[in-house]
């Protein structure tokens, strides 16, 4: 007599069969096979099922209100820091054009980390963008010597440079060398503003003051950044952002 058992604590089936003592015949093996098959499909239906429904779960990149509030309270602290280096930067910058013109693109990063930092921590599209707009818009505010062009503008640009980077990934990659790749491209962006803004300039202080633009954004808006991130999340203070429950989405 035929008789089929599940095991309710592991979702196996077990069969006693006469074609298990017997030698196989065709009628019989296909009603093993179908048995199993008929026990074992929904369970792996209901795996399929989970994995899709956590799959879309980490997908949704809708902005929360705790996300606008830390994006912006980034972009507020960076642009007080920009507005400082604007203070200070008057020295640094002549002594390192004097070296050599286009050096002084080593500096840069300095306005650059805004954007890659709110990223790397709200991880929503259009972080970078935001944050870095509105740093610079407030360090135009709190007055300097640049001016809506060499504040404003260019800080969007860099954002815009900064977000391109996330973007490539679909907002979907979130680590270290993403973070770094923000810091570049948002040193590009700047390079490439003040080279349009700057004609005159020859072919070799448009590549040093790229070269310049560049390291500085790997270094001070990737490097520093993405270490000052996994500090943050550290602490627990990033506890209700993936970027403080996880080290970082490959």
């Amino acid at each position: 007599m035929e008789r089929d058992r599940i095991m309710p604590a592991h979702g196996n089936v077990a069969l006693t069969h006469p074609c298990l003592n017997q030698p196989a015949r065709g009628h019989e093996h296909v009603h093993y096979v179908r048995t199993y098959i008929h026990v074992c499909w929904p369970a792996c239906e209901q795996k399929k099922g989970t994995f899709m429904t956590e799959a879309v779960a980490k997908a949704n990149y809708k902005w929360r209100v705790v996300d606008i509030v830390v994006a912006a309270i980034i972009a507020v602290a960076s642009g007080v820091i920009f507005w400082g280096w604007d203070i200070v930067c008057s020295a640094p910058l002549a002594l390192l054009e004097g070296v050599t013109p286009g050096f002084e693109g080593l500096l840069n990063g300095f306005w650059l980390f805004a954007g890659p930092l709110a990223a790397i921590i709200v991880r929503k599209p259009g972080a970078a963008l935001f944050a870095e707009t509105l740093a610079a818009f407030l360090e135009l505010t709190l007055g300097n010597q640049w001016g809506v062009g060499g504040s404003l503008i260019v800080g969007i640009i860099q954002g815009l440079g900064a977000e391109i980077a996330f973007a490539v990934f679909a907002w979907k990659k979130w680590n270290i060398g993403t973070t770094i790749l923000s810091g570049a491209l948002a040193g590009v962006g700047c390079w490439a503003y003040y080279w349009a803004t700057n004609p005159g300039w020859n072919g070799l202080r448009v590549t040093w003051y790229l070269v310049g633009s560049i390291i500085s954004g790997v270094v001070i808006a990737g490097v520093v950044v993405w270490y000052l991130s996994r500090a943050l999340a550290v602490t627990g203070a990033l506890e209700r952002f993936e970027s403080g429950r996880s080290k970082a989405r490959v």
